[in-house]
């Protein structure tokens, strides 16, 4: 047998028992836990653990058998894992998430989201505006299947029953409505999203539309007297559903920000960084939406009554405001995004 394998047989024989002990503890710690371990493996886990890292720096530095190092290599790796890698059921995490990540990349992107709520009140006004000039404007900004008579000649009469769901109507129209803008905020919200990343501009103009339609049926409400009763009808699933819409668009914003002007950074990190944020706010959008589901296809049917519908909408909105102005605020720096 040759020098160098007499060496590396005997320096494996003299460690092997260790490394066979730490290989045991690791393959139960990988399979019950680091806290199912008893009070002497977790104390050897350690000292194992230095042990091996020592016996690899060795085995690399006098060029022991390769079969050597590799193995020690592969021990050493899933040992670090287990003393070092953080472990966190699936409950921590989303625990952890809505109690810090989420509320915190929320605060972080407060001006993208205002942005977002102003290109959407913009888009709000000038329709509202124009419709108000020349009711021909509506059927610029709102499509005809949805529209669905209730255009700039629709009588007081009509709207009101619509909005106010009266008995003679078996599948209420304004139900046919809210199913047909829920679904169109929502495609709206994951457009702006996925879409941001090409330099803002597809967001920006979803924003804008977003806006004049909303504008351009609050205009032809007003029109008859029934601006309060609409928005009273659109507010009791409208804020949330809106203000998810603004915080996707927040998102989408950030990643073409991020293209646009990724400062020191290359144009991919830029890109990473910022969507660890963006990625957040998605999943915020996601959850509002789901919520908004529930306030239109429940809400909107059971409750009819005009103050109730703005208690409801406002008051689910200030909860949102309280969660977003509120959690994962313990005293710990949040100015950099952290992994979701």
């Amino acid at each position: 047998m040759s020098p160098p394998a007499i060496r590396s047989t005997r320096f494996r024989d003299e460690r092997e028992a260790d490394w066979k002990r730490l290989g045991a503890i690791v393959e139960a710690a990988e399979k019950r836990g680091l806290s199912r371990l008893s009070f002497d493996d977790a104390r050897d886990l350690v000292l194992l653990y230095r042990q091996a890292t020592n016996s690899l720096s060795v085995a690399r530095e006098i060029s022991l058998d390769l079969a050597v190092v590799r193995y020690l290599e592969s021990l050493c790796a899933r040992a670090h894992l287990v003393v070092y890698a953080p472990r966190e059921s699936l409950s921590g995490l989303f625990s952890r998430f809505f109690a810090r990540s989420a509320p915190q990349a929320v605060r972080r992107s407060a001006v993208p989201i205002a942005l977002a709520f102003l290109l959407m009140a913009a888009g709000a006004v000038a329709a509202y505006l124009l419709t108000a000039r020349d009711p021909g404007w509506f059927y610029a900004f709102v499509p005809g299947d949805l529209a669905a008579g209730r255009g700039p000649g629709a009588s007081a009469e009509a709207l009101r029953r619509v909005i106010y769901g009266e008995d003679d109507q078996p599948l209420g129209e304004l139900g046919a409505f809210a199913t047909y803008l829920f679904s169109h905020n929502t495609k709206v919200a994951l457009f702006a999203f996925a879409l941001g990343i090409v330099f803002c501009v597809p967001s920006v103009v979803l924003l804008l539309y977003n806006g004049a339609m909303l504008g351009a049926f609050v205009q032809i409400h007003v029109d008859k007297n029934l601006g309060l009763d609409f928005m009273g009808w659109l507010t009791i699933h409208g804020v949330t559903e809106l203000s998810a819409i603004a915080i996707a668009s927040a998102g989408g914003l950030t990643l073409g920000y991020a293209m646009l002007f990724p400062g020191p950074r290359s144009r991919p990190a830029a890109l990473r960084h910022a969507g660890r944020d963006a990625v957040k706010l998605a999943v915020v959008a996601a959850v509002m939406l789901f919520c908004a589901g529930l306030l239109e296809g429940i809400g909107r049917q059971v409750v009819t009554d005009f103050w109730a519908r703005l208690a409801i909408g406002w008051g689910v909105g200030l909860l949102w405001l309280a969660w977003f102005c509120l959690a994962g605020r313990d005293g710990r720096a949040a100015a950099q995004p952290e992994p979701a």
